[in-house]
């Protein structure tokens, strides 16, 4: 695991360039990062593109605000994902546009917001549930995703937006961006493409180990 300093600054580095390319706006979003005592967290209201290490708020195990700006008000969520699975060392939540759009009108499935329609889809990101709506921070949508930590990669919040977890906050930004086109790319299309093949998918799984 990265020392602490180094990951406060991969955290303004993810949050900038996510923000660079308009996957977040304003002051929406978080991401939070695993320390051997608790956890880093963006403050609440803090705009993305524009975070200080020195700011980012520090968060001991017994749930304590330690140092920094006061913490996200989605942290219980963060928590219930690192609770539920230890390999998890970096979260990242955005209102991407085009995957709240999906949940406005055009998810595929509640069990997948997205056919598997492209084979980096199927690698990087897999399966991702849409959790039905609830306010910003509320436990009830955290204990729902807490369900599903070790099941997915991550899922998306009806009207708010993808929350996705990895082994560091730099892969976990990697899979939302994925996703993120892979949204724009199923909206633009008419008529809408076909999934992949079951054999298809099959041979990403036999190839590369995807999960699926």
């Amino acid at each position: 695991m990265k020392n602490e300093t180094a990951l406060r600054e991969e955290i303004c580095r993810v949050g900038y360039n996510l923000y660079l390319r308009g996957y977040t706006v304003g002051s929406a979003g978080n991401i939070s990062a695993r320390l051997d005592d608790g956890w880093l967290i963006t403050p609440t209201d803090a705009c993305l593109g524009t975070l200080q290490p020195e700011d980012i708020a520090k968060v001991n195990l017994d749930n304590a605000w330690i140092s920094g700006a006061k913490p996200s008000k989605t942290l219980s969520l963060h928590r219930q994902i690192y609770k539920n699975n230890s390999g998890v060392g970096g979260i990242v939540h955005t209102h991407s546009t085009h995957l709240v759009a999906l949940t406005l009108n055009s998810i595929w499935q509640p069990q997948d917001i997205l056919p598997p329609i492209t084979p980096y889809q199927v690698m990087k990101v897999g399966h991702l549930p849409m959790i039905p709506y609830a306010r910003p921070g509320s436990d009830v949508a955290a204990l729902h995703v807490a369900s599903l930590a070790n099941q997915v990669r991550g899922v998306m919040l009806e009207r708010l937006g993808p929350v996705i977890w990895e082994s560091t906050v730099s892969k976990a930004a990697y899979v939302l961006e994925e996703l993120e086109e892979t949204a724009k790319l199923w909206l633009m299309s008419s008529p809408k493409p076909s999934p992949l093949s079951d054999e298809a998918i099959q041979e990403l799984i036999d190839t590369f180990g995807a999960r699926w």
